[in-house]
């Protein structure tokens, strides 16, 4: 099996982090990108070197989907260890391992340290927990890689503390524009519900008072869905088992083809591939199908499930972003509710996209203004950074216009950011260890020779992210710091998005003018054309 371009450039950059002495690393890639076939392959590259290899993960599913993937894209077998399964003894390399079984001291005890020498965790938001630090910590030696679709920042701060670095990640928005996701349609539709009462647990909203609060709302957000989603196959994730039977009674009355799914349910299989065969149009289900299922031709997500946990949000939304055109899906369309809650933590269509938070806000703000009306999120992105923009160009205009006395030499980074539009710099919030550590006496000397002040620089992970975006931009021919602080101090708008040429012709107009701005030139209308 080849793999996809950024599946190789995930495995290679796996391969290269464990050869530079970093044993824990991790890989994000969004659901339905092939994180499964990326780690298999790295599994049979460890096994071809003479590794053992334990892929270790919470739910059954996950392993039978693991090792079912190894099989077909490398011919391996594996070895199982869970319930009274043993690895002890067999042949192959590779080890699909239940942590609940793992964790067992009675079990560990029966491992060498070094019986592995690769651990590949699935899911790995979950590693945190102390069930998979039991494990890690009995093979201490072990190379170890986690694997997971696009955390939020909790877990990326939670994960920065077992992993050492982030080997590769792969956005949603660039898996869509590549063609490997199916783009997203997102609508708020106008039913506002009242969250203000409903409590929260370990981070996130109660389950058992989400179904009390939403339970007055199931008719009509039934009657909404008439309007959306009639010729849609749709999934609906709901917070309790029993709000989810009830919900799924409604749609039917309401005429949709509906089925439910529990973790009880005998006959899950049956009602899962009766679905995927268009027997049924609509899957309720209480929060058992975000992980270790897939359903290319769902092209509808309802998430009645409210959550603060972007992984969570994403894992949902997830169910339905494969690609499907043999059934005819050309987009997924995303059912937001207007939840009414006092607090801005609430997961909407948004966060599946934006990096930052006041995009976030300001997109979600839009969407809402436009309730009914789907709209493309990456557009609304566009749109909505746009409007962040234009936003912090007003308070960055009063905040230089205060600076001008202050004689510099240097630009500030925050200049810097706004002049090259950098969005993922001016929202950069460290995860690793090593990124929150104040800079180095290096890179500040490196950042001051190449025209950044380094003294507002907070940690060593943005002044590594600003030194590789100035060594980028100087092979890509753009304009330097001292090029950018210079023409925006005489007017000139978005110097940082030119090419180096552009600016240094200018720049030797305006010297050959007495350092005069020419008489033909409007500093606020130039473009650098």
């Amino acid at each position: 099996m080849e793999l996809r371009p950024y599946q190789q450039e995930a495995k290679d950059s796996i391969f290269e982090q464990w050869e530079n002495g970093i044993k824990k690393t991790l890989l994000v890639l969004p659901t339905g990108c092939g994180k499964t076939i990326v780690f298999a392959k790295v599994t049979e590259q460890c096994v071809q070197n003479g590794d053992r290899v334990l892929i270790l993960a919470h739910r059954g599913e996950l392993l039978e989907q693991a090792a079912d993937k190894i099989g077909k894209s490398t011919g391996l077998g594996c070895s199982t260890e869970k319930a009274e399964e043993s690895c002890l003894g067999s042949w192959f390399r590779i080890t699909v391992g239940s942590v609940q079984s793992m964790m067992r001291e009675s079990r560990l005890s029966r491992f060498p340290e070094d019986y592995f020498n690769t651990i590949i965790i699935d899911e790995a938001h979950h590693c945190i927990s102390n069930s998979y630090q039991r494990v890690l910590q009995h093979f201490p030696d072990a190379k170890v890689l986690g694997v997971t679709a696009t955390p939020d920042r909790g877990d990326m701060k939670n994960l920065g503390t077992v992993f050492e670095s982030l080997a590769y990640e792969y956005s949603l928005p660039k898996a869509i524009k590549e063609g490997y996701l199916s783009p997203i349609k997102a609508v708020t539709i106008p039913l506002t519900m009242d969250l203000t009462r409903v409590g929260t647990q370990a981070g996130d909203f109660k389950a058992g008072d989400l179904g009390t609060a939403l339970d007055p709302y199931l008719k009509n957000i039934a009657e909404e869905m008439k309007e959306y989603c009639a010729d849609k196959k749709t999934v609906v994730f709901l917070p309790l088992v029993k709000t989810s039977k009830k919900f799924c009674d409604i749609l039917n009355k309401n005429g949709f083809r509906a089925a439910e799914v529990n973790g009880d349910s005998q006959d899950r299989a049956e009602i899962l591939e009766d679905f995927e065969n268009d027997k049924y149009n609509v899957l309720c289900n209480s929060m058992l199908l975000t992980e270790g299922w897939d359903c290319p031709s769902v092209d509808c997500i309802v998430v009645l499930r409210p959550t603060k946990v972007r992984s969570l949000y994403c894992q949902m939304v997830g169910r339905g972003t494969r690609l499907s055109p043999e059934t005819g899906k050309d987009h997924l369309l995303l059912l937001d509710f207007l939840w009414h809650t006092e607090r801005h933590e609430l997961c909407h269509p948004a966060h599946l996209i934006c990096e930052s938070e006041d995009i976030a806000q300001k997109m979600t703000e839009n969407l809402e203004k436009e309730a009914g009306c789907p709209m493309d999120i990456e557009e609304a992105e566009k749109e909505a950074a746009e409007d962040v923009i234009s936003q912090r160009e007003e308070a960055l205009a009063k905040q230089l216009d205060e600076m001008k006395k202050r004689k510099r030499k240097l630009v500030d980074p925050l200049q810097f950011e706004m002049s090259i539009q950098a969005e993922d710099l001016a929202g950069y919030v460290p995860a690793f260890g090593w990124e929150m550590a104040p800079p180095s006496d290096k890179q500040k000397k490196t950042l001051e020779k190449l025209g950044i002040l380094p003294d507002a620089i907070e940690n060593a992970g943005k002044a590594a992210k600003i030194l590789d975006r100035l060594d980028k931009r100087r092979s890509e021919g753009l304009t330097t710091p001292k090029q950018i602080r210079f023409l925006e101090r005489k007017g000139f708008k978005h110097v940082g998005t030119w090419q180096f040429d552009t600016a240094k012709k200018l720049i030797d107009r305006i010297a050959g003018n007495g350092w005069k701005i020419p008489a033909d030139i409007r500093p606020s209308e130039y473009r650098g054309a």
